[in-house]
């Protein structure tokens, strides 16, 4: 096991920045996401990390190894891919072995090794079957067992599940859970899905446009997103964000609604300063007594089961509720939503910042 860190790592196609200036410690053991939309560049900051894309500048280490311009082969890291890059010709055993045989190992260090990893990973029956006899699950899992197999010093992982229909999804996520449980080696894990990022990380790191935009614990970027586009790309559904002027008091306008900010906790904008005020979905209610409240027409109702999810129309800005299930709502309905004390979001109107005291 060991410790990851870049330092400063950019990465340049011609012109093109795609990686800029990353500086990102990764702890022992620790399981870290790199989450962001396609093109943020997280999925070349993982192949700099393995040694498959050079760096164009900055450092990697990997413990107290620099590894910045060593070959993968050299850096004692297990990447596991979204297409499995299975053998189609060899059998489970031998695609788990293959590697290790390669590595001139003795046949019962090979034994003990694919057994072992077969046995963490539910796959002993498997063994003599061929990729093509497999599910997309199962053919997974045995990509995750030729990594395994190897004893890394860090496992990095490439989107492993997209390949998969949802409910496989869930189960592959529980078992790379459990395996990083099991095993205690560091793994860098790259998504675009912010589910899979705030399930399984220990911190989560968000980039955009080749940078990143925040880390930390996942439920610190929900709580306390740093900027807009964290606010928008943490959390399902997406937050409400709505641009407004402030007044005084201070104060927002949301149609005819008045919502006052937070008294505490942010640095409070000046009177006529533009902002974005974020309203996370799951923290509106229909309004109950006095207080604050945002009035519309509904014009979308979703039923999600336990929940029902509206879309407000308000004054031509659609704000979205969560809402407990409700199988009277529907669409052209007047009602009122009222925000949970706390949970206002204030971001600067041009840099898209927080305005949160941290």
């Amino acid at each position: 096991m060991a410790s990851i860190t870049l330092d400063r790592v950019s990465k340049r196609f011609g012109g093109l920045t795609v990686v800029d200036a990353v500086s990102l410690d990764i702890a022992d053991g620790e399981f870290m996401v790199l989450v962001g939309p396609s093109g943020c560049g997280k999925s070349t900051t993982l192949r700099m990390i393995a040694g498959l894309e050079e760096s164009s500048e900055g450092r990697i280490s990997i413990g107290a190894r620099d590894v910045t311009r060593l070959e993968p082969r050299d850096r004692n890291v297990a990447m596991v891919f979204q297409n499995y890059a299975l053998y189609p010709h060899k059998s489970v055993y031998d695609n788990l072995a293959f590697g290790l045989r390669m590595k001139k190992l003795d046949r019962a260090d090979i034994e003990r090794r694919v057994r072992r990893a077969a046995a963490m990973l539910g796959i002993e029956q498997l063994l003599a079957r061929k990729p093509r006899q497999l599910s997309g699950g199962q053919m997974q899992r045995v990509a995750l067992g030729r990594a395994l197999v190897r004893d890394p010093e860090a496992f990095l992982l490439d989107e492993p599940l997209s390949n998969l229909d949802a409910r496989m999804r869930v189960q592959t996520r529980e078992e790379i859970a459990k395996l990083h449980r099991e095993v205690g080696t560091s793994m860098v894990y790259v998504t675009h899905d912010q589910v899979e990022a705030m399930t399984l990380g220990d911190r989560v790191c968000a980039m955009r446009d080749g940078r990143i935009q925040q880390v930390g614990p996942p439920l610190a970027l929900y709580d306390r997103p740093a900027n807009r586009f964290v606010a928008a790309f943490i959390g399902s559904p997406e937050m409400n964000l709505v641009e407004a002027d402030v007044v005084p008091g201070p104060t927002v306008h949301i149609g005819e609604a008045v919502l006052p900010l937070p008294e505490h906790g942010i640095r409070l904008p000046a009177p006529g300063s533009r902002i974005t005020l974020g309203i996370r979905p799951e923290h509106l209610a229909v309004a109950d007594g006095a207080g604050p409240r945002i009035t519309g027409t509904i014009g979308m109702v979703e039923r999600l089961g336990d929940r029902t999810l509206v879309g407000l129309d308000v004054a031509g800005i659609i704000i979205k509720a969560l809402l407990p299930r409700d199988d009277a709502l529907a669409p052209g309905q007047h009602i009122a939503l009222a925000p949970m004390p706390g949970r206002l979001h204030v971001f600067d109107g041009e840099t898209g910042a927080s305005l949160a005291v941290p």
